[in-house]
């Protein structure tokens, strides 16, 4: 029987409290291990260069460097790395962001701490994570869109 893969993930969080918690949630796991942490992008950047990570736990909020911007120079340095954004914001403002800046998935803090190991194990196979709240969010919007005929959408001019 073939032993299951350790992932080796990279916490990047500018809140000591939040890092060490997250440290916490994954020590319980088995097969994740927090092999770094950084304090800020600057620092996440100097650390994905001199290590090796699996996965990347993102702050959107930073005060050196946003994670967007950090996510953007990684992805063009690291481009199969996954990287797990994470937020305090709500999902639907920063989200669709992140997807688009090349995040593999997007989680708000205030998600339970099983759903954070989830998402991380999901990314590291190569899938997309959204939480649940927000594939509703999108769906509902997607359906909304929809429902305005065409015509209703034409400006004066048009």
């Amino acid at each position: 029987m073939k032993a299951p893969q350790i992932l080796r993930i990279l916490i990047a969080d500018d809140h000591a409290i939040v890092r060490e918690g997250l440290k916490q949630i994954l020590a319980d796991t088995g097969d994740i291990v927090v092999a770094g942490d950084a304090a800020s992008g600057l620092d996440a950047i100097k650390m994905m260069r001199a290590g090796e990570y699996d996965v990347l736990l993102l702050d959107i909020s930073m005060p050196d460097r946003s994670g967007i911007e950090v996510l953007k120079q990684l992805r063009q340095e690291f481009p199969k790395l996954a990287v797990l954004m994470l937020s305090m914001h709500r999902e639907d403002q920063y989200a669709i962001r992140s997807l688009k800046a090349g995040a593999s998935g997007y989680l708000n803090k205030q998600s339970a701490p099983d759903e954070l190991v989830n998402a991380i194990r999901l990314v590291a196979q190569g899938h997309k994570y959204i939480s649940p709240a927000l594939a509703q969010q999108l769906a509902n919007q997607i359906g909304d869109d929809r429902a305005v005929p065409p015509h209703e959408t034409l400006s004066d001019r048009e």
